[in-house]
């Protein structure tokens, strides 16, 4: 099989030839329809930040295929089936796991193999099946949605909250559509410019603000009053404080950010507001469950990130250019789109 690879930092992903797999127990192989491209898979490939991934590694955690193959004791799939995957393979057979949180796996779990590829073995019990009319890009996209999802249950979020939106990427705007279904006020989105307006807006967004000299005020007035709850998802430094700052006396920051190097804020500050301040890490299989049946039941506005599908030939040159300013918001590959048969 064809896959892109990971040569080093400040060096082009190549498409290289890669063993095609074949399935273990309980494993299915699938042939990659979309993967989208994650800032996390360009910040682990910068050679920058304290979370980097080594020479020889397939990026791509955001991906959906067919099954095309299927290992002994694997009791759910079919061949021809769609599925998203759950990109954290699970033993099975620890408390975390049994309860679909995978993140928290007690035991050592091989890595999953990347999705800028055109075929990957995944463990059956890692996937969700995608039933009709989704397609194997709206699959691609149950990753990011939900980390947003994870993100706005764990906020706490009450009917007709006020809440501020930090960044407008991919993350952001999962977080504001979220935050919408269930049950938000007014939302606000703020980031450094307007390139993402349009797609806050068809996510859910009440204002979309773009950060000046006193973003508190600014966020008070668009709000309607301070914003109880705010979600950082920018991932840059200096957001936190900024959280901090803007958020209501009592409310929560949520951070949701993947920030990679040393940040700061002031304690005293938050303590004042009494501030909850809650991290957020990743996603569980319930939340993979609820995006695929709320895509399903026709809530399809989060289609609208999607701004290019590229080849795997493609993704090569548009890699790159993710790593500066854009006009992006989720490029999606399809790997097999330029299949050639050696």
């Amino acid at each position: 099989m064809r896959a892109a690879v990971f040569q080093g930092a400040g060096q082009k992903l190549r498409v290289e030839q890669r063993p095609d797999p074949a399935p273990g127990p309980g494993q299915v192989v699938l042939r990659l329809g979309a993967c989208g491209i994650c800032t996390t898979d360009v910040s682990v490939t910068s050679g920058r930040g304290s979370i980097q991934v080594p020479p020889g590694f397939v990026p791509g955690h955001e991906y959906a295929g067919e099954v095309v193959a299927l290992g002994a004791q694997v009791e759910r799939l079919r061949v021809g089936d769609r599925v998203a995957v759950l990109p954290c393979p699970s033993c099975g057979t620890c408390a975390s796991c049994l309860e679909g949180e995978p993140w928290w796996c007690a035991n050592e779990t091989p890595p999953q193999p990347g999705g800028f590829a055109e075929y990957a073995a995944v463990n059956e019990r890692d996937t969700v099946l995608l039933p009709e009319p989704l397609t194997l890009a709206d699959g691609a996209l149950v990753e990011p949605l939900a980390v947003g999802l994870h993100g706005v249950h764990l906020a706490q979020l009450d009917p007709g909250d006020r809440v501020l939106v930090l960044g407008a990427g991919p993350i952001g705007l999962a977080t504001t559509f979220w935050a919408r279904r269930l049950g938000a006020g007014r939302i606000a989105v703020m980031a450094t410019s307007r390139r993402r307006e349009r797609f806050a807006s068809e996510l859910g967004a009440s204002a979309f603000l773009v950060a000046g000299e006193d973003p508190a005020a600014q966020a008070a007035e668009a709000l309607g009053g301070p914003p109880r709850i705010v979600i950082e998802a920018a991932g840059v430094a200096g957001a936190l404080a900024r959280a901090l700052d803007v958020v209501a006396d009592r409310g929560t920051v949520l951070a949701l950010g993947f920030l990679t190097v040393a940040d700061s804020f002031v304690p005293a500050l938050a303590m004042r507001k009494q501030v909850r301040l809650q991290f957020a890490w990743a996603y569980g299989m319930r939340d993979y469950r609820h995006v695929v049946e709320t895509l399903a039941a026709g809530a399809v506005q989060p289609r609208a990130m999607i701004t290019e599908t590229v080849s795997l030939d493609g993704l090569v040159d548009v890699f790159e250019t993710l790593r500066g300013p854009n006009q992006q918001c989720k490029v999606m590959v399809e790997p097999n789109a330029s299949r050639r048969d050696d």
